[in-house]
């Protein structure tokens, strides 16, 4: 008997999606590096190119030229084999806290796959040994702090370039152990970079591209659950599904709003008979949650557009043009797609923050929820008095939806002139990335919180005499939450079920709409 081998993520020539990257990250594919021998050639050329550049004394930035401000200091030929070290030694200053190994992977294959543009200049050894840290999981512990987003992110990734050359330390097996210790028990020479080996590493967007597509994909999916819980949420309150009339969104064409009014007709079955309605016009957080989540939905194809360019780009300088015999100085290391696509996604998830805040607000309140009990509490009338259900969690999601907004703030605006007024406009496309998650991580906490109460609200309504029956998808998501979320009946601690809840949505655990 044969078993399904997930397909393996293979850098060279052809591009790489998010989703790949993704797979990468959390495990789920290995990697590959392309093999045939054109493109190992093509590698090649730009490292041999280089080194005939030496051999004629050539003036190369960063190979016999100083870093940053510094390119005006030449380099004597017999210093240029230390300089290497030296770029990837002075830039060991990281900070805060580590990134986590889905985002090391990630990060190493941003790295990994913009060298494979073939216009680098670094040898093969190089990508080689980059798909083996992949494989093997040898992760460098890099600081998440100490990038301004251009120039690359060449602090953070100099980590991945001081342990390739056997320094610092890296995760591997589960241990924090030296980078040399594990070249060492894997029989493995660290390498001695080359000239422009370790500029190639660091001088690119490789953190922020990494960063950036854990997010979008965590907001891809983000998307499909808000919209969800608004259909939970059209049951618990006993809303109005015709707001999501198909008829209703021709009218107003977008594509993504059109999809998310689609995905709500199909979990709350228009077409079938409905409840007496309370009001005519449902409160805007239900009835306008097509046009709040369809801006994100909207803006997911130029999202992807921007990272998936970025990620299999050559950006970092300069380039090394082998078959033009050229070498071409420029900018390809300033993140500012990156850090324009992050700023943006941080909005478009705090405003998913904000929708489902109100919807929780709604629920919880009864003079807004049409007859459920005060804050959710499944308590009998003899206890009632001294329950109060969901109450903290609404407390503790508008902190979370206020952290949210107030991280709104465009990373991208406070651009600072650094080393020497060289660095004097820079993208802060890694700090905007690092915001992006911090937003992501609060509006899934909003959403674990709100799809615990809507659970709570849609097993109220079901105890009452005229309940109907759900529609299949939400019937479906409601047995499955039943297996780990009891109705909350007498007050109990609910961080450990918001906490499994919330791995849950890391983990995509429910099935939502294809």
């Amino acid at each position: 008997m044969t078993t399904d081998q997930p397909e393996a993520v293979v850098f060279g020539e052809r591009p790489l999606s998010i989703e790949q990257v993704v797979s990468l990250a959390e495990q789920h594919s290995p990697s590959q590096l392309q093999g045939d021998g054109a493109f190992r050639q093509r590698i090649a050329k730009g490292a041999q190119f280089l080194d005939s550049l030496l051999d004629k004394e050539g003036v190369i930035y960063g190979v016999t030229t100083g870093y940053g401000d510094s390119c005006v200091v030449a380099v004597p030929l017999e210093q240029v084999e230390a300089l290497p070290r030296h770029l990837f030694t002075f830039h060991g200053c990281g900070l805060g806290k580590l990134l986590e190994p889905a985002a090391t992977r990630a990060v190493l294959a941003a790295r990994l796959q913009s060298l494979c543009q073939g216009v680098s200049g670094v040898r093969i050894e190089l990508l080689e040994r980059l798909q083996a840290f992949l494989a093997h999981d040898i992760l460098p512990l890099i600081p998440e702090e100490g990038s301004v987003g251009a120039s690359g992110d060449l602090t953070p990734l100099s980590y991945v370039a001081a342990t390739l050359a056997g320094e610092r330390e890296v995760l591997w097996r589960g241990q924090v152990r030296s980078a040399a210790e594990v070249h060492a028990e894997l029989d493995w020479q660290p390498l001695t970079l080359r000239p422009k080996e370790a500029l190639a590493l660091m001088n690119g967007t490789a953190v922020m591209t990494g960063l950036a597509c854990l997010a979008f994909s965590r907001a891809d999916y983000l998307l499909q659950l808000a919209t969800r819980i608004t259909a939970l949420n059209v049951v618990a309150l006993q809303g109005n599904p015709e707001h999501f009339d198909e008829r209703l969104f021709a009218a107003k064409p977008h594509p993504g709003q059109m999809r998310v009014a689609a995905w709500l007709r199909q979990d709350l079955a228009i077409d079938a008979p409905t409840a007496p309605l309370h009001r005519l016009q449902d409160r805007y957080s239900l009835r306008c949650a097509p046009h709040v989540l369809g801006v994100l939905a909207d803006s997911l194809s130029w999202l992807r557009q921007f990272i998936e360019i970025e990620l299999n780009s050559a950006n970092d300088n300069p380039i090394i043009d082998a078959e033009a015999e050229r070498v071409l100085h420029g900018g390809h290391f300033y993140g500012g797609h990156i850090a324009f696509a992050m700023d943006s996604l941080k909005n478009l998830v705090a405003n998913v923050a904000d929708l489902l805040d109100r919807q929780l607000a709604l629920l919880v309140d009864s003079r807004y929820n049409h007859g459920l009990p005060s804050n959710l509490s499944g308590a009998p009338t003899a206890t009632a008095m001294l329950n109060h259900g969901f109450k903290a969690v609404q407390i503790g999601t508008s902190a979370w939806t206020a952290e949210a907004l107030k991280n709104g703030m465009p990373a991208s605006l406070f651009s600072r002139s650094t080393e020497c007024h060289n660095q004097d406009k820079v993208s802060m496309g890694t700090i905007a990335a690092r915001d992006a998650l911090r937003s992501l991580e609060l509006c899934e906490q909003v959403a674990a919180a709100t799809l615990l109460a809507a659970n709570q609200g849609v097993w109220l309504r079901e105890r009452e005499a005229e309940a109907r029956p759900l529609p299949a998808p939400l019937a479906n998501m409601r047995a499955q939450l039943a297996e780990d979320f009891p109705p909350v009946i007498e007050d109990r601690a609910l961080e450990a079920e918001l906490r499994l809840c919330l791995a849950q949505i890391r983990s995509r655990h429910w099935r939502l709409y294809a």
